[in-house]
């Protein structure tokens, strides 16, 4: 089903020429691992609904429990798919990101339903990592994305920061794994702005913004 792939991009100067041909893999309905600032994570086009089906399945996740953010290349294009948000949320994210935060938002309806969490938000993500904000760009809409570190999971950490451990575990189920350079094995800060609130849900990398 797969090819066995993983393709070195360099996070200085990303290759335009694997960065098409990672984007074009998305495009095309396929699962990509990609690094980000946190922890690596497995990737899809927003535009395909069953791909996202598959990424539950590798995590282990039930798709009503499944919790997925959007990735994005900017704060421009997460503004796209929530609803309007208040002056003092918009400047937080705008001195937040890119960084490694994640931000549940009230979504708007450009946002699939199956993406969503059951009171219609989303997890919005600006990595600040140059591959990936270069990969976004060429597909021209958000990933969905979930970290590799599946349920009950009690492998090594570095088989989740090291893509050659990674594609060694997953590249029979995924298109491409990206190789980005060894990751970062903390999550993601996990802060709800949504219905107005601001609300820590769990400390991770970054500084405390509350």
């Amino acid at each position: 089903m797969h090819a066995l792939m993983i393709t070195r991009i360099y996070p200085d100067n990303p290759n335009a020429r694997e960065v098409r041909r990672v984007a074009d893999t998305l495009n095309g309905g396929g699962i990509v691992v990609v690094p980000t600032d946190t922890l690596y994570a497995f990737a899809c086009s927003m535009e395909f609904k069953k791909s996202v089906e598959v990424i539950a399945r590798l995590k282990g996740f039930s798709l009503k429990k499944a919790r997925y953010s959007m990735l994005c290349s900017s704060l421009s294009m997460a503004s796209e798919y929530v609803r309007p948000m208040d002056k003092d949320t918009y400047a937080l994210l705008r001195d937040c990101l890119p960084g490694p935060y994640t931000f549940i938002m009230d979504a708007n309806n450009n946002v699939p339903r199956n993406y969503l969490n059951p009171n219609k938000t989303i997890g919005v993500r600006v990595p600040g990592n140059t591959i990936l904000q270069a990969i976004v760009e060429a597909v021209g809409c958000p990933l969905i994305g979930t970290s590799v570190r599946t349920v009950d999971d009690d492998r090594e950490v570095e088989y989740i920061t090291d893509p050659e451990l990674i594609h060694e575990a997953f590249g029979n189920q995924v298109d491409i794994v990206v190789d980005g350079g060894i990751g970062e094995d903390e999550p993601s800060t996990v802060i709800d702005c949504s219905d107005g609130q601001m609300k820590l849900i769990r400390q991770g990398k970054g500084p405390a913004i509350l």
